[in-house]
């Protein structure tokens, strides 16, 4: 830093860099630091140089063709100038003294006033009209945080309705302004989804996720646009019906059809092991997908899982969680002790799986999938008799009650589950 007296006060003099030449025509800019201190100067420098940064990138964002980010870009450039952005009719109503000092700020090298600068101190950028895509390309940072830890594929899932949610209310109604959203326009967006409901393509759930999605998109942008809208959101969804669950094979079915010598031969290696491990220990697919050489321990007193947010999000706190090996899992996993990278992060496995068991006449009624393994090592556990406690910690589900203490050891837990294993 270049800190040197100009009359009774010191500045700061640095060459402007190569950056922001477009937008800033002076070589050398000398910066006040309103103080005939050396001392004070030095510890103001950085910032005033900080401050002077900030400028000139809004300014370069300023010269944007993005409305959204040449308004962002104002309001950042009178922040740095020390001013709170407002619109030409707020800036037209404040005291004549406050008009003259935004007046005063704008640079006016060679009497020529910055018309950028200008365009900032005095209100006349455009607020930026949020159209319905655009409110979707908005949300993806203003809803971050519902994003973190998540895997790519964990992602791309999570997205996918949200942007489907957007391009069929698009497709039916328009890429209105999120502001002129009528409540006709959403009863409209409803009636389409009951029209399909009623021809069977479609069931009130899906229908009723759409408007979910929508909604979240909506009210996300609203309120953190800090937009004041009133969104006609309300008493949109439809009574659902009955939810239906994966029916869980049966005892018989896993011995002498699923565990048949070669049943599982034409499947390859990696999803064979995981459906297997999955029989005795009720994981769900995606997390014996993410499993990893940390996470399967095999040389220990008792083998097990560690169910773990390694490169993922788990679907809430409950899912963390150990699970013992036992029987056919224990055998498919040891097979497999550095994890899966074929299955991993990808959201593949169920669908190949399922494809093998339907070709192969392994589904016990067109209603049975993969997953239906976790339902019925539930079911063998139920009717065992262990404790509702043990069940739900190895499913990684909530209690309806307060947990005391830690739990089973480890030990009594694969005691337990042996006595189910296939």
């Amino acid at each position: 830093m270049s800190i040197a007296k100009r009359g009774r006060l010191y500045h700061l003099r640095r060459r402007v860099p190569r950056r922001y030449r477009g937008i800033e025509p002076r070589e050398t800019v000398w910066i006040s630091l309103h103080t005939d201190s050396e001392t004070i100067a030095q510890s103001k420098a950085d910032r005033a140089w900080s401050q002077m940064i900030e400028a000139w990138e809004a300014r370069l964002a300023g010269n944007s063709a993005d409305a959204e980010a040449r308004y962002e870009a104002a309001r950042d450039l009178a922040r740095a100038r020390g001013f709170r952005y407002l619109d030409a009719g707020a800036v037209a109503k404040l005291p004549v003294e406050d008009v003259v000092e935004r007046v005063e700020a704008i640079p006016a090298p060679a009497d020529q006033p910055d018309a950028v600068e200008a365009a900032a101190l005095l209100g006349t950028v455009p607020e930026p009209r949020i159209t319905v895509t655009k409110a979707l390309e908005l949300y993806w940072s203003l809803a971050k945080e519902k994003t973190l830890g998540k895997s790519e594929d964990q992602l791309r899932r999570w997205e996918a309705p949200r942007k489907k949610a957007v391009m069929n209310f698009v497709a039916i109604i328009g890429d209105k302004e999120i502001a002129n959203i009528t409540r006709d326009d959403m009863l409209d967006f409803r009636q389409h989804w009951l029209d399909r409901i009623e021809a069977g393509d479609v069931t009130a759930n899906s229908a009723n996720k759409d408007l979910i999605h929508l909604g979240d998109v909506l009210k996300t942008v609203n309120m953190m646009k800090r937009l004041g809208l009133v969104l006609p959101l309300g008493e949109l969804s439809f009574k659902e019906g009955e939810k239906q669950t994966r029916p869980p094979f049966s005892e018989d079915w896993i011995r002498t059809r699923l565990l048949a010598p070669g049943a599982l031969d034409g499947l390859n290696g990696q999803a064979r092991a995981l459906l297997l491990g999955m029989i005795n220990t009720g994981y769900r697919p995606s997390e014996g997908a993410a499993l990893t050489a940390e996470t399967i321990r095999l040389d220990c007193d008792v083998p097990h899982i560690s169910i773990e947010p390694e490169g993922r999000q788990l679907k809430s706190h409950y899912a963390r969680r150990v699970i013992p090996l036992t029987g056919v899992s224990l055998e498919a996993l040891k097979q497999y002790p550095e994890g899966f990278p074929r299955y991993r992060n990808r959201a593949t496995l169920s669908a190949v799986v399922n494809k093998f068991l339907r070709a192969n006449g392994l589904l016990e009624t067109p209603r049975h999938s993969m997953y239906s393994l976790r339902h019925a090592f539930e079911d063998r556990m139920l009717a065992a008799g262990i404790d509702d406690r043990i069940r739900r910690d190895l499913f990684g589900h909530r209690l309806d009650r307060e947990r005391y203490g830690k739990g089973a050891s480890l030990e009594h837990v694969a005691e337990l589950v042996a006595r189910v294993a296939f």
